[in-house]
Formats: C-alpha cells, structure tokens, sequence
C-alpha cells in the first residue's frame, strides 16, 4: 500500500472561521433575494445544496466577510443536528455563501488533500466518530469549541492522487444518483402537470360537471391506515426498520429503530406504498411519499394509503395536489411548532372524477410513476454500494 501520513487538520487548513453571532444576523435582516445563507436544511448530503430560502443585501454580507465561505470550502454545523459537513462544489448556483451561526466554514491546502476526499473521511465511521467525540449533550446539541478542536482532529492520508481517484469513485455513485434525482423531479412535475390538465384547469362542459363525475370526499377516495405505536421494550436492533417521518425524509439511517415483535400485518410497507406523513412541522414534515427501501413498519403520525379502486397513482397525485391545503389545515392547528391533518380534514376537503377518469389516467400515468419509483430503488442500491465502499476505501482495506 502506498505511504499514508499523519497530519493534523489545522496543518492543512489555510483559513477557517465561524458564521455570525445571532445578534448580527436577525430575522429582519433577511430580504427575499440576495446573498444567500447556508443553514442545516443545506447540509443533508456531501455537497452543500441550492435550496436556498433565507437572503440578505450583499453589503449585508460583507460586513460578515469572515463568515462568508467560497467553491470548494467545506460547512460544518456546529448546533443542533450535529456530524453535517459538506463541500460547496464547483458548478454551485452562488460563487459565495453566508454562513449562519450554527456553522463554520473552512478553506483548505488542495496541494496536500482533495475536499471531495476529506468529505467523504467526515461521512464514514471514523470521521463521524472524530466530530463528534468533542459535542456537549447539554441543552441544544453543540461542538464544543468547534474551531480548536476541528485543528486538532488527526487524521491520516494517502497521497493526493489516491484521494482524488478514491473520491472520483464515491463522486460517481452519488452524480449517478443526483441525476436520478433531477429525473425524478422532473416527472414528478409532468405528473402533477397532467393531473391539473385533466381534472383541474379543464372546462370543456362550460362550467358542468362532466357525465359520470360526482363530487366526494378525499377520505371516500382511500382507505388512510395510520401507524401504529411502540413500547420502549420492543425496539431492537433487528426486525423490521420503524418507518417515521425521519425515515421518509432520510431514508433508512444508523438513527434507524427497529421492531421484530407482532403486530397486525396492515401497519406493514412495501415498495411502492404511498405514506402520508400528516403531523409534525407543516413546512417540512407534511408530505405524500412513494415508499422505496424495502419492507417496514410503519410508526403512527403516518397513514399508508390503499386506494379503493386500485389507482393509486391517480390517488397519489390527488394527495399531491392538495399538499399545500395540507400544510395550510395543519399550520392553522399547530401547537409548539406541530400541525396536523386529521380524518376530519380528509372528509371535509372534496374532489370531483369518475372512476373511468381515473382509471384512464391510471394507464396514463402509470409509466411516469414507474420511473420515478424503479429510479428511487436503483438510487437505494447506489447509496448502498457507496456506503460499503466507503470504510474500505478510506482505512487502504480496498485499493484504488
């Protein structure tokens, strides 16, 4: 195996600093276009994505200059969901990025480490463990001296060209999926786009309902199963993955609980089941998903919804549709920072087709959804095979 050496990080860091104090960066600093703000919902993969919502002024910005961070630095949280690193990458939307207050940012040697490489290292075992041996439990989770003790993390390299194609090979399997993702985005929005055509923004009849259509509550269109609850003693770290809103939104992580008791087989998922996310935070929690990790079983706070007539693509984008009505029912309840959609809501909110419309957009849609979910089970396999490649390549167990 070709010689690693040992370095400390702060020997490979050529500037670093932390995001603003709160007291600097207030709400009503934030404007609808701007210098965009990287915060935690930024930091869910390796890259740092663009979904950006938060803003300021460029002169803003500026006056932060230390907190801004650049193409291929790298953004660490330093409170609240503790182990997000990722790396601005070089075809990002913005050139330049504030940070908020629960991160730093870093700029590194890339004579002597690829940032792609030294992301990938803070995503296995190793790395993760090497973040956070140094965060405080108490109250909100935090690095302890974030900036000190991130210089002092060892950690041990091969030579630059070996990083480069090690991450070259992780980089490959996560572009693949990111494509799949866009992919999937995309017929998404011709999915829904149909929908509209056909049973939304149509008027052939002049303002009548077409023949053979009645008009009847969401909850009249599916049978909506909602999970179901677990004692302490029966989580286990086999059996079946417990589906809750983490799971939808993450997929199935090392968080992930497990249950290998009995319940009854209808609070059982499989490929292809559409669950319904209904309570938790309206903004990021109220959701429709087309489930595609393998069999579970589902938590309460999440309906699995059977169709009654076996369309359930057609039902899926009727659920689609309604999400923002969804998120607004659920915001008007909400308590501590939860809403909910109930039964109630379901039977109060009414719709208008037949079940030859539906059926007819069933064969219609039907090659779209199949897409959307054969892609999100190849992306499945991919994250896997990156995630056993990954310990090996990082500790020479596999050479390049």
């Amino acid at each position: 195996m070709e010689e690693w050496k040992e370095y400390k990080l702060g020997d490979l860091i050529t500037d670093i600093a932390a995001g603003p104090f709160g007291s600097n960066l207030k709400v009503e600093c934030f404007v609808e276009k701007g210098f965009p703000i990287i915060d935690g919902a930024n930091l869910k993969g390796f890259k740092v994505t663009d979904n950006i919502t938060k803003f300021v002024t460029k002169e803003k910005a500026y006056s932060l200059h230390r907190s801004i961070a650049h193409r291929n630095d790298i953004v660490v949280t330093i409170s609240g969901t503790l182990g997000q690193i990722s790396y601005i990458p070089e075809n990002s939307q913005y050139e330049e990025y504030l940070c908020s207050q629960r991160q730093f940012r870093a700029t590194f040697d890339l004579s002597k480490i690829d940032i792609k490489y030294l992301v990938y290292y803070f995503h296995s075992y190793d790395g993760q463990h090497k973040i956070l041996s140094f965060a405080n439990q108490v109250g909100v989770p935090a690095l302890s001296q974030p900036l000190k003790n991130f210089r002092n993390i060892d950690i041990c390299l091969p030579p630059l060209p070996t990083q480069q194609k090690i991450a070259a090979i992780l980089s490959s399997l996560d572009d693949k999926i990111e494509l799949n993702n866009k992919i999937n985005t995309n017929l998404e929005q011709q999915a829904q786009a149909l929908f509209k055509n056909w049973f939304v923004d149509f008027d052939p009849f002049g303002g009548k309902m077409p023949e053979g259509w009645k008009e009847k509550p969401l909850y009249d269109y599916a049978d909506f199963i909602n999970g179901t609850s677990f004692k302490e003693d029966e989580y286990g770290s086999e059996g079946l993955p417990i589906i809750k809103i983490a799971e939808l939104k993450n997929g199935i992580t090392e968080a992930t609980q497990y249950f290998n008791g009995e319940k009854d087989s209808k609070y059982n998922v499989e490929n292809e089941d559409i669950l319904f996310s209904w309570s938790g935070n309206p903004d990021t929690s109220i959701d429709i998903f087309i489930w595609s990790l393998g069999n579970g079983i589902l938590n309460q706070h999440t309906f699995n919804v059977k169709s009654y007539t076996n369309n359930k693509w057609f039902t899926y984008c009727l659920l689609k549709y309604f999400k923002p009505e969804f998120c607004h029912r659920a915001s008007c309840k909400q308590t501590t920072g939860l809403g909910h959609v109930t039964a109630s809501d379901l039977k109060q909110i009414t719709f208008s087709s037949s079940e030859k419309s539906e059926s007819d957009f069933e064969n219609l849609i039907t090659p779209i959804m199949k897409q959307i979910s054969n892609d999100k089970l190849e992306n499945q396999k991919l994250v896997n095979i990156r995630d056993t490649l990954l310990p090996k390549l990082m500790n020479g167990e596999i050479e390049v």
